[in-house]
């Protein structure tokens, strides 16, 4: 809504002319109610105010992405290390025939773990990617997610998540 050079209400009917069906949510300071309702009014298809949950943002994004029909299939969605496999579109899990339900955070650090498989990222690495270089939450977080991780993924199974002292984490396929 409070960009340098245009209002985001600008930004919305001049989008709206050229692709009236794409999804839009407003991420904004501006909680009022008559922000909001201007928001929607204009055309916004949902509208969040700050602060607010990345999980909740992910969720609701994936929600309009889903109603407006604009996601595609691609082959290449699934992502298999081992028996574990994780679908980019889906963002259904397995481990084998199991489906393992994750939050927001827990499916992108997987990601990230499983498209360097074999590989030991480190902590400073993981928060950059899954938690970006902006993060201000606590060091150990880190630590926290990846034994959520282990819960979910290794929970009466070969192990597939490995701490490696000093170095970080790497993903391996449970029979290597």
């Amino acid at each position: 809504m409070m960009l340098p050079d245009i209002n985001g209400l600008e930004v919305l009917r001049r989008l709206r002319n050229d692709a009236p069906r794409v999804p839009v949510l407003f991420l904004t300071a501006r909680d009022a109610v008559e922000d909001r309702i201007a928001g929607l009014t204009a055309g916004g298809d949902d509208y969040v105010t700050k602060p607010f949950s990345l999980e909740e943002v992910v969720a609701r994004v994936r929600a309009l992405i889903r109603r407006s029909g604009v996601a595609v299939a691609r082959d290449d969605a699934v992502i298999a290390v081992g028996d574990l496999t994780l679908d980019e579109d889906s963002h259904e899990v397995r481990r084998g025939t199991t489906e393992i339900s994750l939050t927001a955070t827990e499916f992108e650090l997987l990601r990230f773990l499983m498209r360097n498989p074999r590989r030991v990222l480190s902590k400073a690495q993981i928060l950059d990617r899954v938690w970006n270089y902006d993060f201000g939450g606590q060091a150990n977080v880190v630590e926290l997610y990846i034994s959520y991780l282990r819960r979910k993924i290794d929970a009466g199974r070969e192990p597939m998540i490995h701490t490696m002292r000093g170095a970080g984490y790497v993903l391996r396929a449970a029979t290597e």
